[in-house]
């Protein structure tokens, strides 16, 4: 048997293993991690460093799909509103990114925003995680921004 086939695992299996994994990512580099009971307003669990720092964190899976996206009426831009984007490939160790909310507040060919105004869809953050923009999430990695946290 395969270490990682996700295959074998639906997407509520995929969903509920990237937030265990982000939760022990975050505990290794000295975070407290406290999880909500019920996640009704787009929170996952929150982090705090110290007495005074703290973040709400948002976990988003993806396995054979290059798109993700968070609804705007559960996901407000601000700076304590981080996004844990976990990308599952056969055979690999989960790929795990860290971005801040406010990144949507400048539009890229990563970061994307639809209204749909006049549609049945309602607006949401979106993010395209095409090949073509590897180099704009690799910005996001996440040893790289929880150092700055």
């Amino acid at each position: 048997m395969e270490r990682y086939d996700w295959s074998r695992l639906n997407s509520l299996q995929i969903g509920r293993y990237a937030e265990y994994f982000v939760k022990m990512e975050f505990t290794l580099y000295g975070f407290d991690v406290y999880t909500s009971e019920v996640d009704d307003r787009g929170i996952d669990f929150i982090i705090r460093k110290g007495h005074d720092q703290y973040y709400d964190i948002q976990v988003k899976s993806v396995y054979k799909a290059n798109y993700i996206f968070f609804p705007k009426h559960k996901f407000e831009l601000r700076d304590n509103l981080l996004a844990a984007i976990v990308i599952f490939s056969d055979r690999e160790i989960p790929k795990l990114f860290l971005v801040r909310s406010t990144a949507w507040k400048r539009p890229n060919p990563l970061f994307v925003n639809y209204d749909y105004e006049m549609k049945k869809s309602k607006p949401e953050w979106g993010l395209n995680l095409s090949q073509r923009n590897s180099s704009l999430l690799a910005k996001h990695s996440f040893e790289s921004v929880v150092g700055r946290l």
